[in-house]
């Protein structure tokens, strides 16, 4: 069996000590992904912002709270995992500067300066395509869009090195259901799931054993 790291949940970037910028991730994806995971027999490591959602008894989990830490976390754990299911919704923007104490309201504007974030599944991609002790690892991408559901996931597909891409729909934020599909390199839909996050979860597993975990043991 593998070692499955899964990434899952918001993360948060802080504009001073009591404010900051998220998403309405709820973990839930990445709780069933794990679940699934463990169901095949896998072992998992989730590395999860800030989440409600509880995560199975038999994972191990990696707590963050901004992206930066996501990141840090997510390459100290692929270092000894098979390969990566990219879950999390992780903030693609912090801001330039964040203030040491509360910002007070004044009655004018507040402006903010927001530079980009590293990219977590690109940056954990790049190290599996690019360093030859890590070809044998194999890397999982969502893709959360509002248009061109499949032309944006499988153009995220190539810039992030994935093996496979899950694409959904903004919808899917903080709802108990998911319809997705899955795409291959090629830009095949390997498979079009819908239904609790539960049964999309099992799906995508069980297309992750087959063409990757189960091939790369071969």
């Amino acid at each position: 069996m593998a070692k499955i790291l899964i990434t899952s949940g918001p993360t948060r970037q802080y504009i001073d000590p009591v404010r900051y910028l998220t998403n309405a991730s709820s973990g839930r994806m990445g709780s069933a992904l794990a679940a699934a995971a463990l169901e095949l027999g896998h072992e998992v490591v989730v590395v999860s912002g800030p989440v409600e959602v509880e995560y199975p008894d038999a994972a191990t989990i990696v707590w963050v709270t901004s992206t930066e830490e996501m990141l840090e976390a997510a390459e100290f754990e692929f270092d000894s995992c098979d390969g990566m299911i990219g879950a999390a919704a992780p903030c693609d923007y912090r801001p330039e500067i964040v203030a040491r104490s509360k910002i007070a309201k004044t009655g004018e504007p507040l402006r903010l300066e927001l530079v980009e974030t590293e990219d977590v599944v690109a940056t954990l991609g790049a190290k599996k395509d690019f360093d030859p002790e890590d070809k044998r690892r194999w890397v999982v991408g969502f893709a959360l869009e509002t248009e061109d559901h499949r032309l944006r996931a499988l153009a995220k597909l190539e810039r992030k090195h994935c093996d496979l891409m899950v694409s959904n729909g903004v919808e899917a934020m903080n709802a108990l259901d998911n319809t997705v599909e899955v795409i291959s390199p090629s830009g095949e839909v390997l498979a079009a799931l819908s239904g609790s996050k539960a049964e999309v979860a099992r799906g995508v597993l069980r297309l992750v054993d087959d063409r990757l975990v189960c091939r790369r043991r071969r």
